[in-house]
C-alpha cells in the first residue's frame, strides 16, 4: 500500500502546485492515498470549502491541518458538518467541532498538533493511545499528521508509536527535513514534510513583508508569495498485513 503525505498547501500557489504535480505523481508511483495538509490553502490562512475541493479534485484524499484550522470564519460550520474528508488535531478538547481522525481506502488518517511552543492542547501522546485503543477493529495501516513546531517533539512522537503506526509525518514549519528513516519497530518517520507553494518565499509568504516584521518588530499583513511552485512529500509504503513499513522516500517536484 503506497500513501503520498504532502507538506502544507499554501493559498492559490499551493493548490496550483498540486494541480501540476500532482497527477503525474500518482501514476508513477502507484498512489493508493493521498494525504495532505490544508491548514493554509486559503490565502495561506486557515481553509474554505472551495480550496478543500479544489485540492480533493487535484488528487487528495485526506486532508489535515493544525493550529491554522479556524482561521477562516466558515472552517467550524464546515468540519461540524464532516462533508468533505478534512481533519483537525485529535487532541482538541471535548466538543470541538470535527474529527480527528477518519478511515478511507483502508488506511486509518490520523491528525494531531504538538504542545511545545504551540498552543495548550489536550496531550498528542495520551491522544493517540486512547485513539489507538477505542479503534480495535481500526485497519493495520496507520499513518499520522503530526502538526508541532519542535523538531525534538516531533521525533519523539515517532518513537513514541514505533511499532504501531506505520508513518509519523511532521508538518507546520513548512521547511522540508533530510531524515526519512524507519524506525526499529517498522515504523517510517520524517521530521518535516515542508510545504507546496511559492519558491521564492519565506515559508510560503513575500518575503519583503517578512522582512519589514523582523527589522521593525512592528505588526505587519504578510501576503502569499508569487512566483514559481513546488510540491514537497513522502511516499512510504506499508504492509497492509502488519502495518509496518517497507520503505520511505522523499519526493519533490518543483517549476523550473
Amino acid at each position: 500500500m503506497r500513501i503520498l503525505m504532502v507538506g502544507d498547501v499554501i493559498g492559490r500557489p499551493g493548490r496550483r502546485a498540486l494541480e501540476a504535480f500532482l497527477p503525474d505523481i500518482r501514476r508513477e508511483h502507484a498512489v493508493d492515498l493521498v494525504v495532505a495538509n490544508g491548514e493554509n490553502a486559503a490565502g495561506g490562512f486557515g481553509i474554505t470549502a472551495d480550496t478543500a475541493r479544489e485540492m480533493l479534485d487535484a488528487g487528495v484524499d485526506v486532508i489535515t491541518t493544525g493550529n491554522h484550522v479556524w482561521d477562516q470564519k466558515e472552517a467550524r460550520p464546515l468540519l461540524a458538518t464532516g462533508e468533505l474528508p478534512i481533519l483537525r488535531p485529535a487532541n482538541y478538547p471535548p466538543d470541538v467541532p470535527g474529527r480527528g481522525y477518519l478511515v478511507v481506502g483502508g488506511v486509518l488518517v490520523v491528525n494531531l498538533m504538538g504542545r511545545v511552543f504551540m498552543e495548550a492542547l489536550d496531550c498528542p501522546f495520551r491522544t493517540m493511545d486512547r485513539t489507538l485503543s477505542a479503534l480495535e477493529s481500526r485497519p493495520k495501516a496507520v499513518v499520522v499528521d503530526f502538526h508541532a513546531e519542535a523538531t525534538s517533539e516531533k521525533q519523539a512522537m515517532a518513537w513514541y508509536l514505533d511499532g504501531r503506526v506505520g508513518l509519523v509525518a511532521g508538518t507546520h514549519t513548512h521547511v522540508p527535513t533530510a531524515d526519512p528513516r524507519i524506525l526499529p519497530g517498522g515504523t517510517a518517520a520524517v521530521t518535516d514534510l515542508g510545504m507546496t507553494g511559492p519558491v521564492l518565499s519565506v515559508i510560503g509568504m513575500e518575503p519583503q513583508s517578512v522582512l519589514e516584521r523582523f527589522l521593525t518588530q512592528m505588526p505587519r499583513r504578510f501576503t502569499v508569495a508569487g512566483g514559481p511552485v513546488k510540491l514537497n512529500a513522502v511516499l512510504v509504503e506499508i504492509d497492509p498485513e502488519t502495518g509496518r513499513a517497507r520503505s520511505l522516500v522523499r519526493v519533490d517536484r518543483e517549476e523550473e
